[in-house]
């Protein structure tokens, strides 16, 4: 059976079903830490928005009814976030991981057309995008202000800056 070191940076090889069953179930879907940074950016900007409208295709994180419009805000390993350090496929059953990652991008892609064909406008915001708040501000008040849907991906990945660019 394999256990859970707290102090160490992995996991080792978790072999026990019923234990991997109750690690994976402790992975949150709502009110992660990223979504918390953009809630309280928008907060702060004075947006007011509601919380994972289940009314709307994929039950989007964050909308905007009055704007219609609507923030995803996508974990960069779980959504596999194009050029992201943090969006590797795990080296064990990478046959199963492989799928199971691009089958979350096919399943992002449906939802945000379903929205899209609704008359919805939809922003992705990437979790490695929220160690940089200040840019992240901008690009949410953008897109809010504008008139345009999703004001596209930032120029760079955000990881990739260097270090006269980042914003503790």
């Amino acid at each position: 059976m394999g256990r859970m070191v707290r102090s160490g940076k992995s996991l080792g090889k978790v072999t026990d079903p019923e234990f991997r069953s109750r690690l994976m179930a402790r992975i949150r879907q709502q009110g992660t830490r990223p979504e918390m940074i953009v809630r309280r950016i928008l907060t702060a900007l004075g947006y007011r928005y509601r919380l994972n409208r289940r009314d709307l295709p994929g039950s989007p994180d964050i909308a905007f009814q009055g704007r219609r419009k609507v923030l995803f805000v996508h974990g960069c390993f779980w959504h596999s976030h194009s050029g992201c350090r943090f969006a590797t496929v795990p080296k064990t059953r990478t046959e199963y991981w492989t799928e199971k990652l691009a089958s979350n991008r096919r399943r992002d892609a449906r939802v945000e057309q379903a929205l899209r064909d609704a008359g919805w406008q939809v922003a992705v915001v990437w979790e490695c995008e929220t160690k940089f708040p200040v840019e992240l501000a901008g690009r949410l008040d953008l897109f809010l202000t504008s008139g345009v849907d999703e004001p596209g991906e930032p120029d760079e990945n955000p990881e990739s800056k260097s270090a006269e660019h980042q914003v503790e």
